[in-house]
């Protein structure tokens, strides 16, 4: 997958990202709920999961807005990947501990949706932090926690402040007013990212969740 170096002197954003990089080094959070009222419906009648879905929608936005695939390179070098595939967490019910999973992303859902259950089948068994080995550099974390409908959630990452990729989590889904909505919260760092950006976040992921009959191939 391309990487694509970053001019920070033709960059409009430079004098934001040195601010929030090197000044004031600042990360931020925003929870919103997504209606899937009728996503949720149109899998099961497929016999689907949601978590699958939801990570090929997050994907789709993330690899629509540059800003949401910033960050350093192995050599530390600033810039941006062409594409990103998720690299998401899944649960073992037997001793509550979970494990990191990747696999490899395609633009037709059902494509994508064989990947996820074939690495499953494959690697769901495999426990310890990494089950699947040989994760490639251009992953961003995605991870899920269905136990509570959350109207909150950050995440708090010491080091050196230099993690600029988005942070995706999502929660319980539950019933309000006729509706079926899912929390999701997005963590960015605002060198990269401002609220105009994890606005346009949650305002695609909503638009994905409402125009599910196109991607699920329902007419």
């Amino acid at each position: 997958m391309k990487f694509q170096r970053i001019d920070l002197d033709k960059w409009n954003r430079k004098p934001y990202f040195e601010h929030y990089l090197n000044r004031v080094n600042c990360t931020f959070s925003m929870t919103a709920n997504i209606d899937i009222t009728e996503l949720l419906p149109a899998l099961r009648q497929k016999g689907m999961k949601l978590y699958p879905a939801f990570l090929y929608m997050v994907t789709k936005v993330v690899n629509t807005h540059r800003e949401f695939r910033t960050s350093f390179d192995s050599d530390g070098v600033l810039g941006y990947w062409e594409s990103m595939i998720p690299s998401y967490t899944f649960f073992h019910q037997d001793d509550q501990t979970f494990s990191t999973m990747w696999t490899e992303f395609a633009d037709e859902f059902h494509v994508y949706y064989q990947n996820y259950v074939a690495d499953m089948k494959k690697y769901g068994n495999n426990k310890g932090l990494v089950a699947k080995e040989l994760e490639p550099p251009y992953t961003f974390p995605v991870s899920c926690i269905p136990w509570v409908s959350f109207s909150g959630f950050n995440l708090n990452i010491s080091g050196d402040g230099r993690y600029l990729l988005p942070i995706i989590t999502s929660g319980k889904y539950f019933e309000q007013e006729g509706k079926t909505l899912l929390p999701v919260s997005l963590q960015v760092h605002h060198a990269v990212c401002d609220g105009y950006h994890a606005s346009l976040f949650i305002n695609d992921l909503q638009k994905w969740a409402k125009d599910y009959k196109e991607w699920l191939g329902i007419e």
